[in-house]
């Protein structure tokens, strides 16, 4: 082989060898990174959206999952059948905004509902606002109607919903956050967290130091159509990296008043 094909040819490998490590790199918009000092987390642009990849089958109490949104690191979950522990691992911009990239476990349901479980960060070192949810939506499209219930990382939980699809999410209860200096403490330990829903009515219920749970704060109102679907699930809400969270003790039920 010549002398000049032979420099052509190093150069054409030269080229290929980054476009392929390129190529394998997940693209992650300005608007999905989250909040810093520099960065302010906004909104999608209300024409984006990426299609939800749902594996069947089941997985514990629940009949299939989902990555809901597409997040551009591909989600996980598994199910311990003796600690009855489900383990999720998920990245995702947010559950928030128009539009959700979250792992979810869910099942088709219909009628009234009682949805517990307990929750912990295994990983001390997550982003204070990841969050696990207990949430009961209308698809598993990425802008669904949905209610849900959610404990993030820094310790925030609240009771939010989606009222339409493709709407902006809006929150309807809220319990703060720990003080500098006690969310360490309070991260470290799980909390139980449970939605009921009655009719179209959705409550928050907590239990944060082992007491009964019980209900906190206003309700949310939203007619959902049946069948929906209900389950759990976390987002890392860091777009490209995949945290893990811990879901024990779950207990769901088909009727209102059976939370424990």
């Amino acid at each position: 082989m010549k002398l000049a094909n032979l420099a052509s040819l190093a150069v054409l490998l030269a080229c290929s060898v980054p476009l392929s490590v390129a190529s394998d790199t997940p693209v992650v918009p300005d608007w999905a990174q989250p909040g810093s000092a520099t960065h302010q987390q906004v909104p999608p642009p209300p024409d984006f959206h990426r299609a939800t990849k749902t594996f069947p089958g089941p997985i514990g109490i629940f009949d299939g999952q989902s990555d809901i949104g597409a997040a551009v690191v591909p989600g996980s979950a598994s199910f311990d059948p003796l600690s009855k522990r489900y383990t999720i691992h998920s990245a995702g911009y947010n559950i928030w905004y128009t539009r959700d990239e979250f792992r979810y476990l869910w099942k088709k349901a219909s009628g009234d509902l009682s949805l517990a479980a307990d929750i912990a960060f295994p990983n001390p070192d997550g982003y204070f606002d990841r969050k696990v949810v207990l949430v009961i939506r209308q698809d598993l499209d990425d802008d669904s109607k949905e209610v849900m219930v959610a404990l993030h990382g820094g310790g925030l939980i609240h009771l939010a919903q989606r009222p339409e699809k493709g709407g902006n999410i809006k929150e309807d209860a809220r319990i703060e956050a720990p003080k500098a200096g006690e969310a360490t403490k309070h991260a470290a330990a799980p909390k139980r967290l449970a939605i009921e829903k009655r009719g179209d009515t959705f409550a928050l219920y907590v239990s944060l130091n082992g007491e009964p749970l019980h209900p906190v704060g206003a309700t949310a109102q939203l007619k959902l159509d049946q069948p929906f679907y209900v389950g759990i699930g976390f987002c890392s809400h860091l777009p490209a990296t995949s945290d893990t969270a811990i879901v024990s003790n779950v207990v769901l039920e088909n009727a209102a008043g059976k939370l424990k």
